[in-house]
């Protein structure tokens, strides 16, 4: 392998610039999140549905969806996290990037008014309703070792094994499984970088709108999340509808809250010319 010696001169201009690029996207950024959507959600109108799937507890399902379209995840009358991956429809490397997503808008708070972004640069979606403000960007979902240690004796499925198969089903293999998004998941990260289980858990009844920025299959898994810390392995139906959502104004906040979102959505826009 060959290595590439930087000079001091240039290690100290990048960082310079890295520093610079930071500031700005820090005082660009809004100082907090907007509130929590409302409880309970608002009906969706009949004539935007496409279709609605109902999601039993341990298991998956995937779904297309265009541009311009938006799926809601309600937890109904229970509280089950949702595991989601994406890819873009037309280009499959082209993946849901969650440390992305992190970096590029300096925050681990992902909920109403964020985006989520490619691992190149663009939006894949935007949150556009979100109201237990609990979502996990950053742990993954479970494995078969972790239920093993954490329900031992107790046959149960996995985040990880069920994407597999939303992948397989796809075309795909479980090295397009990028990074997990958890909704629903109350973690929060310590300053040594630890994640916990903050005590309370999202309400019954919570629900999540994430509004399609690009056409992209999206797959789902409905099992617990590693840190829930239920001990018994009980996980309930949650409810996925996919509709045709409002056209987002000029001023959309999704679109305008960031510096690094007005970028991706740039970087959107080159990719439709």
């Amino acid at each position: 392998m060959m290595h590439i010696r930087r000079s001091p001169e240039e290690i100290a201009a990048n960082r310079a610039r890295y520093e610079d690029h930071q500031k700005k996207g820090l005082e660009f950024a809004p100082k907090a999140l907007p509130a929590p959507s409302p409880l309970p959600a608002l009906p969706i109108s009949a004539d935007a549905i496409i279709h609605q799937e109902t999601i039993p507890g341990s298991w998956y399902w995937s779904t297309k969806l265009l541009r311009g379209e938006a799926i809601r995840i309600d937890q109904a009358e229970s509280n089950s996290t949702v595991a989601l991956v994406a890819w873009n429809a037309h280009d499959t490397s082209e993946r849901i990037n969650l440390v992305d997503t992190v970096k590029m808008q300096w925050t681990t708070a992902l909920g109403k008014g964020r985006v989520i972004f490619s691992d190149m640069g663009r939006v894949m979606f935007s949150l556009i309703e979100d109201s237990s403000g609990a979502n996990d960007c950053l742990m993954g979902g479970s494995t078969a070792a972790s239920n093993a240690a954490k329900y031992p004796g107790v046959k149960t499925r996995n985040t990880r094994d069920n994407l597999i198969l939303v992948a397989c089903k796809l075309g795909l293999d479980r090295r397009d499984i990028a990074g997990v998004l958890n909704l629903f998941a109350p973690v929060s990260v310590d300053y040594a970088g630890g994640f916990a289980w903050r005590g309370k858990r999202s309400n019954s009844g919570d629900y999540a709108e994430l509004r399609a920025e690009m056409d992209m299959l999206v797959g789902f898994s409905n099992c617990p999340h590693p840190l829930d810390p239920d001990p018994i392995y009980q996980p309930k139906p949650v409810i996925v509808t996919r509709f045709r959502a409002a056209a987002p104004a000029a001023d959309d906040l999704c679109r305008t809250a960031t510096a690094e979102a007005i970028r991706g959505f740039q970087n959107n826009t080159m990719m439709l010319a």
